[in-house]
């Protein structure tokens, strides 16, 4: 889907944090900007090309009803981006969970990227997709590595 971006050319994330209800929060991301609507609510704003991760949860009296992530690369003005929740306008998603048993395979495999001293918002793009893919299929992803987040560093520099 491609649509103008705001006039700021930022993408907007709605967080909401209502205790045992509506939790939304991001895991990593370097936000540009952060306005405080409320004790319940807030927006964090992302420069394009930024990465970034959303963990939305609910539940009730009972417990845990939806358990949501995604990773998400907000776009530059023209690009074609997806819609999610919450996310405005959207962006390109690397990477979706829609269960709690993966949402938490998904933070685990994030802070053994932190563990290497990194900040998962640098990783490769496709490592995310590579995740995705593997937890979609139920199969067990390959761990990023300080050489895997070298020689895409190398990529990038050389525009490939």
């Amino acid at each position: 889907m491609t649509r103008s971006l705001p006039p700021d050319n930022l993408t907007h994330v709605k967080l909401t944090w209502i205790e045992k209800q509506i939790e939304t929060w991001i895991r990593f991301g370097r936000e540009e900007r952060e306005q405080i609507l409320n004790r319940r609510q807030r927006i964090l704003s992302f420069p394009p090309q930024t990465v970034f991760a959303l963990v939305r949860w609910s539940g009730n009296d009972f417990g845990t009803v939806t358990s949501r992530m995604a990773i998400v690369r907000t776009v530059v003005p023209g690009e074609a981006y997806q819609t999610l929740p919450c996310v405005r306008p959207g962006g390109e998603i690397l990477l979706t969970m829609h269960s709690w048993p993966q949402v938490r395979r998904v933070l685990t495999l994030i802070d053994a990227v932190e563990n290497l001293g990194l900040d998962a918002a640098t990783v490769a793009p496709d490592y995310w997709r590579h995740v995705h893919n593997r937890l979609t299929a139920g199969d067990t992803p390959r761990l990023y590595t300080l050489e895997r987040h070298h020689a895409f560093l190398l990529r990038r520099r050389i525009g490939a």
